[in-house]
Parts: C-alpha cells; sequence; structure tokens
C-alpha cells in the first residue's frame, strides 16, 4: 500500500513536472515565434528614378544599410532604383498616396512647386555637393515649405555644379555661340543665355546623339564622364562650376505615424547625416570621375580664368532677378531666401 501510494504520488509528480515544463516551452516558442514576426513586420518600399549605379540610388542603398542596422532588423526596406515603382515626375504624389513608402525626388522637375528649396538651383556659387547639400537642409530646416507638408523628410542632398563638356574646345563666352548642347530643366535656360543652343533629351539618349553629331556634347555634373563614359566623346570640360540640382528623400505621413517612436528617431537622427554623407560622396565620385577622364581619355579640362568667369556669370543674372519676382509675387520672403542661402554656402 505504501509502494503504491508511493508511486502514485511519483507519478503526479512527473506529471505534473511535465505538464509544467511543457506550459514553459509552449510560452517560450510562442515567444520565440513571435519577436521575429515583429522585427521583420516593418517592411518599406523606398523608390528612386535614375539607374542603380547612379549616386542618388548608391545613398538609397546606403541609407537602407544604415536604418536596417540601427534597428536591429526591425526595419527591413525594398529598394526599387531605374523608375521600376515610381517615375521622377510621379514621384512626390506617388508617396503621398501610398504606392510607395519613401521615394527620392528631383525638386528642380517640378519648379514651380518646391519654389523655396528649388532656390539652391540658382546660380548661386554653389562650389560643390557637401555645401550644397547642408545650404539646402538648412534652407529646408528654417523654412518647412508647404510643398513638404504632406511628407517626412528624411534627407536633402545636391548633385555638383554643371560643367561644359564638349566634343569642340570651349575656352571663351564666344566658343558657345550655336554650340548645340544636351541639357535639362533649368540648364536649358543658362547655355541659351551663354548663346549656345539647348537640346532637350534623356541622359542615355545623349550617347548616341554625340556619336552622330547631333548634339556636339551637354551640360552636367561631371560624375557622367565615368559613369555613362561620356569621355569616350567629350574630349574637353570647360569648368564653368554653375548650378546644381536639388533633392530629397521623402516618407508617406501615415507611414511614418505608424512608425515606433524608436524607428522615427533612428531615422531623424540619419538625416543630416545622409545629406553630408551624400555631399561629400558626389564630390569624391566627381574626384574619381576626373582622374579617370585625364588618366584613360585624355581629356583637357579647361578653366575660365577670373575675368572670363566673370563674363559666364553676368550673363545669369536675369535668372536669379527673375526667381525673386516670381516668389515675391507668391508671398514669399525672397531676398531674405537669397541671402540665408548666401549665408549657408560660406
Amino acid at each position: 500500500m505504501v509502494k503504491r501510494s508511493f508511486l502514485k504520488r511519483s507519478i503526479l509528480k512527473r506529471v505534473g513536472g511535465s505538464t509544467i515544463l511543457g506550459l514553459f516551452l509552449s510560452v517560450t516558442c510562442l515567444i520565440a515565434l513571435q519577436t521575429p514576426v515583429l522585427a521583420g513586420a516593418i517592411k518599406l518600399n523606398y523608390a528612386n528614378f535614375p539607374p542603380a549605379p547612379t549616386f542618388p540610388c548608391v545613398q538609397m542603398e546606403r541609407w537602407k544599410v544604415e536604418v536596417e542596422k540601427r534597428t536591429n532588423g526591425q526595419v527591413q526596406i525594398n529598394t526599387f532604383p531605374g523608375g521600376t515603382l515610381l517615375g521622377a515626375k510621379g514621384m512626390m504624389d506617388g508617396v503621398v498616396a501610398g504606392q510607395a513608402d519613401i521615394g527620392n525626388i528631383c525638386m528642380a522637375y517640378q519648379p514651380g512647386r518646391f519654389v523655396v528649396t528649388n532656390a539652391t538651383s540658382l546660380p548661386l556659387g554653389i562650389k560643390d555637393a557637401k555645401t550644397g547639400s547642408m545650404a539646402l537642409l538648412k534652407l529646408y530646416e528654417r523654412y518647412k515649405p508647404k510643398a513638404f507638408e504632406n511628407v517626412v523628410v528624411l534627407a536633402m542632398f545636391t548633385n555638383a555644379p554643371g560643367n561644359v563638356m564638349s566634343k569642340v574646345p570651349v575656352r571663351t563666352l564666344e566658343d558657345m555661340k550655336g554650340l548645340d548642347l544636351r541639357a535639362s530643366g533649368g540648364a536649358a535656360q543658362i547655355l541659351k543665355a551663354w548663346g549656345a543652343n539647348p537640346v532637350g533629351m534623356p541622359m542615355p539618349a545623349t550617347v548616341e546623339a554625340l556619336q552622330k553629331g547631333t548634339v556636339k556634347g551637354l551640360f552636367s555634373s561631371l560624375e557622367v564622364m565615368k559613369d555613362s563614359k561620356f569621355a569616350e566623346n567629350c574630349k574637353f570640360v570647360t569648368m564653368t562650376q554653375t548650378v546644381i540640382y536639388p533633392f530629397s528623400v521623402i516618407m508617406n505621413k501615415g507611414k511614418w505615424n505608424s512608425l515606433p517612436a524608436d524607428v522615427q528617431k533612428v531615422m531623424m537622427d540619419l538625416k543630416q547625416e545622409q545629406s553630408l554623407w551624400t555631399g561629400t560622396y558626389m564630390d569624391d565620385h566627381i574626384k574619381r570621375a576626373i582622374a579617370w577622364s585625364k588618366e584613360s581619355n585624355n581629356v583637357e579640362f579647361i578653366s575660365l580664368s577670373a575675368q572670363e568667369k566673370a563674363r559666364w556669370d553676368g550673363k545669369l543674372d536675369f535668372i536669379t532677378e527673375n526667381w525673386i519676382k516670381g516668389a515675391k509675387e507668391k508671398g514669399l520672403p525672397a531676398e531674405e531666401i537669397i541671402k540665408d542661402i548666401k549665408t549657408y554656402i560660406q
């Protein structure tokens, strides 16, 4: 009887222990299973319009890596370069509508929409992408333009200043007269002011146009000499160092509001860092493109004398004057914005 009772208690103890152990293991497994689900639940789509090797997409991939790393994998970002999710002109509205959670816009493509931030694309003497990027971000932070009220800005940056890449040498303003050069956006009116003939076409089509002689060159930042192999056809570069294009990384406001506070903090902490990183990367990339063009294709880089550069710059004064007039008509403090930009770029 004693043995039977002892055996009964032993069995109950084992059963109870197994039940408790089983319950503990069940809860532990449930937690373990739920944690990855929660960590991987924040999936974001990031749209970009230029090809993957270009600097706006390089910065996109860097931002993706940093966010995923700093959130310990809690956020996963799918990137879509080359207009595979949204194109350049539809980027802003697409992000607002939620077609993409995040997008990269070039504000110069919509001059009437981003009046304040597009002021950085005026011929104001921005010398490089790092300077331009920091000036652009400061300008945005100060004025918080209404154009961005339906999105959250995650970064702002610019490309490097534009220069004339050509098949024939351009050493003076007179050499520009009647020269067919590819240009886009506001760059076209600059070329026209210099006496050239601006030809509008997509950048990828410019390679064939140069080979056929449809154009004699282009006006753009110099990374394309290497990235698009323009150095093979354009053996001369005239360093005008004129005009940058402003870019912004934006996020859908509803998606932003759905993010945990710690994730929002990671992204906000990255804003200035990412802007500075992109400008610095662009400037370094330009240096590499110049070195490659000289070494691989014997390209001549032509520097304008101070007197000659003043002639070129003087032809562009009307562009800033027209912007000031238009901004005033929209009720914006135009002169103050220009003054701020000049202060920021010092």
